[in-house]
């Protein structure tokens, strides 16, 4: 039996990649989750495994080209290996009861719940010219959506999630009599005076996609505030002079980190997500955090994992690591996954405060600014001191979380950073 070798869907924000390398041949013996591909996109480079056991009979794609999720890569022979699930999904695409589920759409303003009768569609688009991955005819099928009414924005007018995702905004939005934002109207700057096209890179096309609909979505409230750091400074530099023989550089960024995983253990509602329906609060037992770093064709943020579990030299080797595979394009899907928490540092380039976009599904972000030293009158001596502040702004999801536990976070945080018995190793 000839089987379809297609592009799986390669995680959050990246809908294509380039192909780097292909490593096998035609003839070749080919087993389950032997790498067949290597991919190179904005984002991270990575190793795609075949779905099936058997001989590789035909290469569709070539080194260098653009391939996006559910487009048609290899086909193999696997005359041996059971069609029994293949059987199962065929039967599931052909047939599709539509009184079996009637999606409902909660007023909150009203507190009550309104079915919306879904209309009946025309569900089998498997011969109809549609370019859509798997995972986007699977979610529209169970939605009851037809793919017909999208028009796609990927590469030969594929539809992406994103589209999909849009559709159905649109629609709840109409439904509930929302405003649907009016698209940017072609303007013509030219006529004032000589212009340049650049093109945005497409990381910053997903990450801006996704920052609009998150700022659209969630009700952010930002709280400011400013730690003392002053004996985290003396601190740090001690450790940084010893940990230097061992080649391991210590920034601020760990420390950080550090102390906002005591906060998260202590706060468990900002380690947390809304479930699908928006009744149930997620709460994470685990905590891993995003890192912003800012490269060269824009935003990506690497997640490190069990970030609570880990010493602050543990902390600094991993955050070098990440960055610099972030900036060279290096780093796995599997490590933009699964964050709890993101934290923002733009403490190396400057400025005092900035209202930081909460990464979705996540419920709050935390936003560094420059730290500067600063007279601060202490009111037992009565006299100023300086000392060492650091300026940082907390963003988070108001469905969630009030203002007041937002306030008892940041003054949590500015504790746990002026007690330097939290950063023992």
């Amino acid at each position: 039996m000839i089987k379809d070798l297609e592009l799986p869907d390669l995680g959050e924000g990246i809908d294509g990649a380039e192909i780097s390398e292909i490593p096998v041949t035609v003839g070749d013996e080919i087993t389950k989750d032997q790498t067949i591909l290597i991919l190179e996109s904005d984002k991270a480079s990575m190793e795609i495994p075949s779905d099936f056991t058997g001989t590789l009979k035909e290469i569709l794609v070539s080194t260098g080209d653009e391939v996006s999720t559910g487009q048609l890569l290899m086909k193999i022979d696997s005359s041996n290996e059971s069609s029994d699930q293949e059987k199962k999904e065929d039967e599931t695409n052909k047939t599709v009861d539509l009184s079996e589920s009637k999606p409902e759409v909660e007023d909150s303003n009203l507190g009550n719940t309104a079915p919306i009768q879904a209309p009946k569609l025309d569900l089998n688009l498997s011969n109809d010219g549609i370019f859509a991955s798997p995972g986007v005819r699977r979610l529209a099928r169970e939605l009851q959506i037809n793919l017909s009414h999208i028009n796609g924005t990927g590469e030969k007018n594929r539809i992406t999630k994103d589209d999909l995702n849009n559709y159905i905004l649109r629609q709840m939005a109409s439904s509930s009599g929302s405003s649907i934002p009016t698209p940017m109207v072609q303007e013509d700057f030219s006529q004032w005076g000589e212009t340049e096209n650049q093109k945005l890179t497409k990381i910053k096309r997903i990450t801006g996609k996704r920052l609009q609909a998150a700022w659209q979505t969630i009700p952010h409230v930002t709280q400011f505030d400013e730690a003392d750091i002053t004996d985290l400074d003396t601190y740090r530099k001690k450790l940084k002079e010893k940990l230097l023989k061992d080649g391991i550089k210590v920034t601020f960024l760990p420390f950080l980190i550090k102390a906002l995983t005591h906060v998260l253990n202590e706060m468990p509602e900002f380690n947390s997500s809304l479930d699908s329906s928006s009744t149930n609060l997620v709460i994470k037992k685990y905590i891993n955090i995003g890192i912003a770093v800012d490269t060269p064709t824009g935003l990506v943020v690497p997640v490190i994992s069990n970030a609570d579990q880990k010493s602050i030299s543990d902390l600094s080797i991993e955050l070098v690591d990440i960055s610099n595979r972030a900036r060279n394009k290096k780093l796995k899907p599997a490590e933009l996954k699964g964050g709890t928490f993101t934290i923002s540092s733009l403490g190396g380039i400057g400025g005092s405060f900035f209202t930081p976009i909460i990464n979705p599904p996540e419920v709050a972000i935390i936003g560094v600014s420059q730290s500067l030293w600063k007279n601060i009158f202490n009111r037992n001596e009565k006299k100023p001191e300086l000392k060492y502040i650091m300026p940082f702004s907390l963003s988070y999801d108001h469905r969630i979380i009030d203002g007041a536990a937002g306030a008892r976070f940041t003054k949590r945080f500015k504790e746990i950073l002026d007690d330097l018995s939290f950063f023992k190793d």
